[in-house]
C-alpha cells in the first residue's frame, strides 16, 4: 500500500471521519464502522484532504480532464479545495461546478455553480462516501442535461465495498451503468490492513474482537 494511502487512513482517525463501535447505516445495516467526512471542520484539515483527492485523482485519471464535479452539498468544498489543490501541487488547471438543490430564477440563474459545462468537456465527479450511490443517480442526469460531456469518472475517498441495489458493489454498479472509471483514495480492505492491531493516536482502533466483527459484517455485505 502506498504511503500516502496510510497517511490518509490515519488522517482520517485524526479528524474524527473514521470511527468503530455500533451504528446504524441510513439502509438500516448495523455496522462496525462509521465514516462522517462532516467532521472535515477546519481549513488545514480540508487543504490536507484536497492534497489526498488530488492526489488520488492524477493517479487514477493520469490528467485526462478538465472539470470536477461535486454534488451538492458535500461535493461543493470538495470540488473548490480540490481544484485549488491540483492548481498548486499538480500545476494542473482545472474548472470546478456543482449542482444547486433547487434551480435559481434570478442573478446566476440555473442549476449549476461555479464552471458552466460546454460541449466536449472532460469531467471527474468528486464525492465523499456512497453506499448505494444515490446522489450519482440524480447527479448524472443533470451533467448530461447541461452539455454534451464526457464523465470520465467518479472518485470518493473511502469506497465501503458494499453491495448496491444488486450483488455486486455500487461502486461497480455505477461504473457499470454509467460506463466510467469508480475509484476511491483508499477501501475498507486497505483500512482493515493498516489499522488491524496498530496503534494510531495511543489506541488500538481495530483489535481481534473488532476485525472480527467486521468480517462478520462483510459475509453479509460485501459485493462481488
Amino acid at each position: 500500500m502506498e504511503q500516502y494511502k496510510k497517511d490518509f487512513i490515519e488522517f482520517m482517525v485524526e479528524c474524527g471521519v473514521l470511527t468503530f463501535g455500533d451504528f446504524v447505516t441510513k439502509s438500516g445495516r448495523e455496522t462496525p464502522f462509521f465514516v462522517n467526512t462532516g467532521n472535515y471542520r477546519t481549513g488545514s484539515q480540508l487543504s490536507r484532504l484536497s492534497v489526498f483527492y488530488a492526489k488520488a485523482i492524477m493517479e487514477e485519471f493520469q490528467g485526462d480532464f478538465d472539470v470536477l464535479f461535486g454534488p451538492a452539498y458535500k461535493g461543493i468544498p470538495l470540488s473548490v479545495t480540490t481544484a485549488v489543490a491540483l492548481s498548486q501541487a499538480y500545476d494542473k488547471e482545472v474548472a470546478y461546478c456543482s449542482n444547486r438543490k433547487e434551480i435559481k430564477d434570478h442573478g446566476d440563474k440555473g442549476i449549476l455553480l461555479g464552471s458552466k459545462l460546454k460541449d466536449g468537456d472532460k469531467v471527474v465527479i468528486i464525492e465523499d462516501v456512497t453506499t448505494a450511490g444515490t446522489s450519482i443517480y440524480e447527479t448524472m442526469p443533470i451533467i448530461k442535461a447541461n452539455g454534451d460531456v464526457d464523465v470520465k469518472g467518479l472518485i470518493i475517498s473511502v469506497d465501503r465495498m458494499e453491495k448496491g441495489q444488486g450483488e455486486v458493489s455500487a461502486l461497480k454498479e455505477l461504473a457499470h451503468k454509467f460506463q466510467m472509471k469508480t475509484c476511491a483514495i483508499v477501501t475498507m480492505d486497505e483500512v482493515v490492513e493498516h489499522l488491524w492491531n496498530r496503534e494510531v493516536l495511543g489506541k488500538v482502533l481495530i483489535d481481534d474482537e473488532m476485525k472480527k466483527k467486521i468480517d462478520k459484517y462483510y459475509e453479509m455485505y460485501r459485493g462481488q
